[in-house]
């Protein structure tokens, strides 16, 4: 019989400990402004499990503690792992010829018309082997977890073709069995491909009635995000093909007012889907048609921004997350890692982005990028906050104030990560 200590861990010295503790649901408005913090304290992990959360003063006294190794926080901050709710993690190469490009003037709209963009990826990834795809991930899961995220979604959507789709998910899902890391498969249609460009009903067609079930059957991907926007899907489209992923069995996620207005948004609260990303071009009379359909529907459709793109394109213009959670709509916060628009997997520097350029306070910042970002990968009720009960995943930032990790930003911070109550990351 093993030793039950061995599954347990005490974390002491927690000079701030921030649990998100709160309601059962995203968090919205003010609250998100409440990070639960809890000032020298400490926890008890036992199998994978928080046990106890409290004042650390006499935290070797718990029964919970008993007999359990000590890992001493030695007064920095403890918080639950990142959970970066929006990633395309999974793609095989750099667009270094389109970042000098843009540096230059041009933009995504004409790199894309000449090839390059999605296409460009798609590219690549025809190049390697389903296996040469899981390493990649792989080698990315371990970057995650060294700046402290513990739990992210990736999505395909590089393949385009079907059968190359099929690569990336299965990918994915070997990826996934191997890791200490929770990764949530989402199938995406991203653009259509070259060849159907003349013929975009068919392959929308084809997406409906043979890809999107194929892909449920198999159990492949959890999530169906739909890039809709000006030369990708129409507003039409996805609809269309939003409704036949719902039949199918997945929770909806849309690409939405990236690039230009388009009226996603408001389908994506229309259809109830767990998410609506990017955001950039939300107006005013957008957000109030959003509350009321909530308010109607009795759901919450997060908002999933992404100021990484914003930054890395040069477009200045950045989503409106104040009058978002100032109307009461649940913001989180995601990298967007991919190689074209957001090439970074730092949780850290896309808080400096929310508090620098969306005006997003420090502790609302953290609270998009943990217990919301879970609840926008369907996985609330397991991570994103240091609760009894919940999964024990959480991080020690190398700082004494929470304030710090976005004020000094392109820092990481991470020293410590515990993924289920193992230690799977040290600094150094």
């Amino acid at each position: 019989m093993s030793n039950p200590s061995r599954r347990a861990l005490l974390v002491t010295h927690c000079g701030q400990l921030l649990t998100f503790r709160g309601p059962r649901r995203p968090r919205t408005g003010a609250e998100m402004g409440d990070v639960g913090l809890l000032r020298n304290a400490a926890l008890v992990i036992r199998n994978e499990t928080v046990v106890r959360v409290g004042s650390g003063a006499r935290a070797r006294d718990w029964p919970e503690a008993r007999h359990a190794p000590l890992l001493d926080a030695c007064g920095k901050v403890v918080l639950p792992g990142f959970v970066d709710s929006h990633t395309h993690a999974l793609f095989a190469g750099t667009r270094l010829d389109e970042y000098e490009a843009r540096i230059r003037g041009a933009t995504y709209a004409r790199i894309a018309r000449a090839g390059g963009g999605i296409q460009a990826s798609a590219k690549q990834v025809r190049r390697l082997s389903q296996s040469a795809l899981a390493g990649h991930l792989d080698h990315v899961i371990r970057r995650f977890l060294e700046y402290g995220t513990t739990t992210a979604e990736v999505k395909s959507g590089y393949g385009l073709e079907f059968g190359q789709e099929l690569k990336m998910l299965k990918a994915i899902r070997a990826a996934r069995r191997r890791a200490s890391f929770d990764l949530i498969p989402t199938l995406l249609a991203h653009a259509i491909p070259a060849r159907f460009r003349a013929a975009r009903s068919q392959y929308v067609r084809r997406l409906i009635r043979w890809f999107i079930p194929a892909v449920a059957r198999a159990g492949l991907a959890e999530f169906f995000d739909v890039f809709c926007d000006t030369g990708y899907f129409t507003v039409a489209e996805t609809k269309t093909v939003l409704e036949a992923a719902a039949r199918a069995g997945f929770k909806l996620k849309i690409h939405a007012e990236q690039m230009a207005r388009t009226g996603a948004a408001r389908v994506a609260a229309q259809l109830g889907a767990v998410s609506m990303d990017h955001l950039e071009h939300l107006t005013e009379s957008d957000i109030r048609a959003l509350r009321t359909v909530q308010e109607a529907r009795g759901s919450r459709t997060i908002a999933t921004l992404l100021p990484g793109s914003v930054l890395h394109l040069g477009g200045g213009v950045y989503p409106p997350a104040r009058a978002l959670i100032h109307a009461g709509i649940p913001v989180a916060l995601a990298t967007n890692f991919n190689p074209g628009s957001s090439p970074t997997l730092n949780m850290q520097v896309i808080l400096s982005l929310a508090c620098s350029h969306m005006r997003m306070s420090p502790a609302e910042a953290l609270t998009a990028s943990t217990i919301n970002g879970a609840y926008a990968v369907g996985r609330g009720s397991l991570v994103g906050s240091l609760e009894v009960g919940k999964q024990a995943d959480l991080v020690i930032m190398d700082v004494r104030d929470y304030r710090e990790i976005p004020y000094f930003f392109g820092m990481n911070h991470c020293a410590t990560v515990i993924k289920k109550g193992r230690v799977v990351y040290r600094k150094g």
